[in-house]
């Protein structure tokens, strides 16, 4: 199967009440563990670049990782995503570099300037056939490029006016979720009321949760134990993701824990098999960390298995 647009992949998640994951990539393993876990899950995916991994492994290696894993398995449906692209010009160029999936990330302009470089983006990327997500309202915490310091909700109403004025076919919404591994201080708790709002005022329209990954306890503290300091890291619960995975929900974002699951298993094997120098050694166990991660979040937190 070739790489696809997500628009097909989103009108059966809302229909069946799932999501589908949209997984960070950085490097051979990453892509090489999701999309193993997709395989036998049988679920469709969504393998998500950022402008620092694009920066870091190069788009065309990228891209030729995602070729190789599609060779392996042609019965996965699979999109390429660009995620939380700052500008046109950097939409673009992934578009031209075979995306079928770009988000245009203007959260932190004014209300028009949003909506103005968001149908940018739209009027560039439609008559290529590539789907455009943008986003509306502010995720609060630190991941790569994009910080923020406090919440702004998004407004249901506004989120109405939005879509209908950009043209974007997916929205990014902000109902309590935050980027990077420390999102909540006290209880978590997602704000389901305006989630509902929204839904009904957007029937079948697909939303996006980012900052969405729930940051396993198990994790940190393998990290933890092996010499890492990632102490008070607290995600969002994964039965709250489910929740709204179930609602008008079909894409949830998740890179924090898959880093969480490389670096505490390259921990874990480098203090327990001091005498390996072979990346293999360590880069073999961190790739099955990532397979046993996204199987379980295709499993039990999007419940997209048995989808594809």
């Amino acid at each position: 199967m070739a790489l696809m647009n997500p628009k097909d992949m989103f009108v059966a998640a809302y229909d069946g009440r799932y999501a589908i994951g949209a997984f960070n990539v950085n490097n051979m393993e990453i892509v090489q563990g999701i999309m193993e876990a997709a395989s036998e899950e049988k679920s469709p995916v969504i393998l998500q670049v950022s402008a620092g991994a694009r920066k870091y492994a190069g788009q065309t290696y990228l891209m030729k990782l995602v070729e190789a894993a599609l060779a392996e398995d042609p019965s996965v449906p699979v999109a390429v995503h660009l995620d939380h692209g700052a500008t046109f010009e950097l939409c673009r160029d992934c578009i031209d570099g075979g995306f079928t999936s770009v988000m245009i990330d203007g959260s932190h302009l004014p209300f028009e300037e949003n909506i103005a470089l968001t149908r940018q983006v739209v009027e560039y990327a439609h008559p290529r056939g590539v789907w455009v997500e943008a986003e509306l309202g502010k995720l609060a915490g630190v991941e790569e490029h994009v910080q923020n310091a406090d919440h702004v909700y998004t407004d249901p109403k506004e989120a109405v006016e939005f879509v209908e004025r950009s043209g974007c076919d997916s929205l990014a919404v902000a109902i309590g979720t935050s980027h990077g591994a420390y999102k909540f201080k006290g209880e978590a708790k997602l704000d389901f009321d305006r989630l509902e709002a929204i839904g009904k005022l957007l029937p079948n329209y697909p939303l996006v949760l980012h900052g969405a990954s729930s940051v396993p306890q198990e994790f940190v503290e393998l990290c933890n134990k092996y010499g890492g300091n990632v102490a008070g890291a607290k995600g969002v619960p994964e039965d709250m993701l489910r929740k709204a995975a179930g609602m008008s929900v079909c894409k949830i974002n998740v890179d924090t824990d898959i880093r969480l699951a490389v670096t505490a298993s390259i921990r874990q094997h480098m203090v327990e098999h001091p005498e390996d120098f072979d990346p293999r050694a360590y880069l073999k166990p961190a790739r099955a960390a990532v397979k046993a991660m996204v199987a379980h979040k295709i499993r039990n937190v999007m419940g997209s298995s048995g989808k594809a």
